[in-house]
């Protein structure tokens, strides 16, 4: 079973998207917006994808504030985590925001937020899994 993390401020959005990876998607899902506790998850290979809001409001890693696109790009950057997929999730869904932020970030993919079509989200998700198929 694949493991999905969620990286979530917002418990209501945690609890939505773990509910829809676990009914639609059969996916294991795991919930932190902790960063040490992300990488860390990341380097030990305890999940297959990561869900990452883009602006965690109270997210501290080493002293300094970071946002989802930072701790992307610290996850990349690292030769353990750069193959993890990360998808970024975000209510900021504005032109031209989706293109700045994968470049950015260095991330796989991008969702805007609200999740309105459940079987969409599962399949954007299942498409960027290692060894998924199709």
């Amino acid at each position: 079973m694949k493991t999905v993390l969620i990286v979530e401020d917002d418990l209501i959005n945690a609890r939505v998207f773990s509910k829809i990876l676990t009914k639609r998607g059969g996916f294991n899902v795991k919930h932190t917006e902790n960063v040490a506790e992300v990488i860390q998850i990341a380097e030990a290979g305890e999940a297959d994808l990561i869900l990452m809001d883009v602006s965690l409001s109270r997210s501290v890693y080493q002293g300094q504030s970071v946002d989802g696109i930072k701790i992307t790009q610290i996850l990349k950057s690292h030769p353990k985590t750069a193959n993890l997929p990360v998808i970024l999730v975000t209510a900021h869904a504005m032109e031209g925001d989706r293109e700045n932020f994968l470049k950015q970030s260095g991330a796989d993919g991008y969702i805007s937020k609200p999740i309105v079509d459940h079987q969409e989200f599962v399949e954007q998700i299942t498409a960027l899994l290692p060894n998924s198929m199709p």
